[in-house]
C-alpha cells in the first residue's frame, strides 16, 4: 500500500519514483535521476506535460533541477531548492552545471552580449536567479556561460536583503499570476518566497506549506500584535505585514501585488467566506 505523500514534494507516479522512495511508495520502476540546471531565464513548472496545464510554479534561471522522466519535450524534474515537482519544458534545461557565484538582487536586470547598454540583451532574469561570474569587467561581470550583467544589479551567494519586507515591496504593482514566480507576475506565496529568499530565509513554495513550516506561528488568537514581517494566512492566500496596521499581498482581487490597511483586507477576505488561519513570524533577515 503506497503511503500517501504530498506529490507536489515527492517524485512518484504509478509508472516510476524517486530511487529513495523504494519501500515507501509503489511504483513499476525507480529511478534516481540526472542533474539539471536552468539555462532559460525562467521555466514553468506546470502539473502535467503540457502547454495549457495549470502552472504551478516557475523556476528561475541558474537553479537546479533532478530529472526523473524525459519525454516529447517535457521533464518531470524536482527542483533543488524547495523540493518542488512537476513538468518543465526540457529544451530550457542544460546537463552542463556550474556552481553560481552571485544571485540577482534587483527585480529583474538584462544579460548583454556586450558589457554595454546600448546593445540589444540576450536575456532578461529576475530577482534570486544564480549567475556564475567568471570576472568582473569593468561596470559589469561576464559570465561563465557568456553574456554581461550589470555589477550593482547581482551580489555573491550567500549575500542577503537586509530587509526582506522591503525587497516584496519593491514588487508593489507586479501584476498577479497564479503559479507565478518572477518580477513579471507572481501569486500570494511566490511573492513571499522570493522575497523570504532574497533574506536568506528558505521558506516552501504553496501558502498551505508556508503556514506550516515558514519562520515561527505567533499566538494572534491569544492576543499577540502583528509586527512588521509577519505572514499572515487565510486557507490558500497569505500576505506580509509592513506594519503593525499594513499589509501586502499579491492578490486576484487587485489582480496585483497591493498595500493597504490591513483591516481593509482582513475584512474583504472575511466577507468572501474565508477566515485568518494562521500567523507566522519571519525575522526580517537572516541572522548567523
Amino acid at each position: 500500500m503506497t503511503k500517501r505523500l504530498d506529490p507536489r514534494r515527492h517524485v512518484y507516479r504509478a509508472d516510476l519514483a524517486a530511487e529513495h522512495l523504494r519501500g515507501t511508495v509503489q511504483a513499476e520502476r525507480f529511478a534516481t535521476g540526472e542533474h539539471r540546471q536552468v539555462a532559460a531565464a525562467s521555466l514553468p513548472l506546470r502539473r502535467e506535460p503540457r502547454f495549457d496545464a495549470p502552472l504551478d510554479t516557475e523556476v528561475l534561471h541558474g537553479e537546479r533541477v533532478t530529472v526523473y522522466d524525459e519525454q516529447e519535450g517535457w521533464a518531470w524534474v524536482q527542483l533543488h531548492h524547495d523540493h518542488y515537482v512537476g513538468y518543465v519544458p526540457s529544451g530550457g534545461l542544460s546537463a552542463d552545471v556550474t556552481l553560481p557565484t552571485h544571485r540577482v538582487a534587483v527585480l529583474r536586470t538584462y544579460v548583454f552580449p556586450e558589457p554595454d547598454s546600448k546593445v540589444p540583451p540576450l536575456a532578461m532574469l529576475s530577482l534570486t536567479a544564480r549567475v556564475a561570474v567568471a570576472e568582473a569587467a569593468g561596470r559589469y561581470l561576464r559570465l561563465a556561460g557568456g553574456g554581461f550583467v550589470y555589477a550593482r544589479h547581482a551580489v555573491p551567494e550567500g549575500e542577503v536583503a537586509a530587509d526582506y519586507v522591503a525587497v516584496a515591496e519593491s514588487f508593489l504593482g507586479t501584476p498577479y499570476l497564479w503559479g507565478g514566480r518572477t518580477s513579471v507576475g507572481l501569486d500570494c506565496s511566490g511573492l513571499v518566497q522570493l522575497a523570504a529568499a532574497a533574506g536568506g530565509h528558505a521558506v516552501p513554495r504553496d501558502a498551505d506549506m508556508q503556514a506550516a513550516e515558514a519562520g515561527d506561528p505567533i499566538d494572534w488568537r491569544g492576543g499577540a500584535a502583528l509586527a512588521r514581517g509577519d505572514l499572515v494566512f487565510w486557507e490558500g492566500h497569505v500576505g506580509i505585514m509592513t506594519s503593525p496596521e499594513d499589509f501586502l499581498h499579491a492578490n486576484a482581487h487587485h489582480m496585483a501585488v497591493e498595500a493597504e490597511p490591513f483591516a481593509e483586507a482582513r475584512d474583504r477576505i472575511k466577507a468572501a467566506g474565508f477566515e485568518i488561519t494562521d500567523v507566522r513570524r519571519l525575522p526580517l533577515t537572516r541572522h548567523g
